[in-house]
C-alpha cells in the first residue's frame, strides 16, 4: 500500500507521463490509500467543477485511513523533531504520521519531505 503525496497528485491529475501510466496501473490494483488532509490540498488548489468532482471521485472510491489523533500526534512529532526548522510543515508531518501508523510508503516529489522520511517508508518509482 502506498500514499501519494500532492505532490504526486497533482503531476497524476496533468497526466504527467510516466505518472499517469504508474499511478494508473496503482489503482487498478488498490494500492493506493487516501489521506484526507492530502485531498483537502488538492480541492483547495481546484479551479473548476470539474477538477473538484474528479478529486472527490477519487476521495469516494480510495480505501481510506483513519488515524483519529493524526493532527495532535503530528504535531507532537513536528515539534520533538524540530521539522519546521527543516521546511516541513503540519500537513507533511500529517502524512507522515499515517504512513508510520499503517507501515505505508509515502511517494512524494519535495525534496524537503523525502529528506526527514524513514527510506523504508520512502516510495521510489524505479524500484517501488
Amino acid at each position: 500500500m502506498l500514499i501519494l503525496d500532492t505532490s504526486v497528485w497533482i503531476e497524476f491529475l496533468r497526466q504527467s507521463p510516466p505518472y499517469t501510466k504508474n499511478i494508473s496501473k496503482l489503482l487498478e490494483s488498490k494500492e493506493i490509500l487516501a489521506v484526507e488532509c492530502i485531498f483537502a490540498e488538492l480541492l483547495q488548489g481546484a479551479n473548476t467543477k470539474q477538477e473538484k468532482r474528479i478529486i472527490l471521485q477519487y476521495w469516494e472510491y480510495l480505501p481510506k485511513i483513519n488515524l483519529p489523533q493524526a493532527m495532535l500526534d503530528a504535531g507532537l512529532y513536528s515539534s520533538s523533531n524540530k521539522l519546521p526548522s527543516k521546511g516541513i510543515g503540519l500537513i507533511d508531518a500529517v502524512i507522515l504520521m499515517h504512513a508510520l501508523y499503517s507501515k505505508v510508503k509515502i511517494w512524494t516529489l519535495d525534496k524537503k519531505f523525502q529528506k526527514i522520511i524513514p527510506q523504508e517508508l520512502l516510495y521510489n518509482e524505479l524500484t517501488g
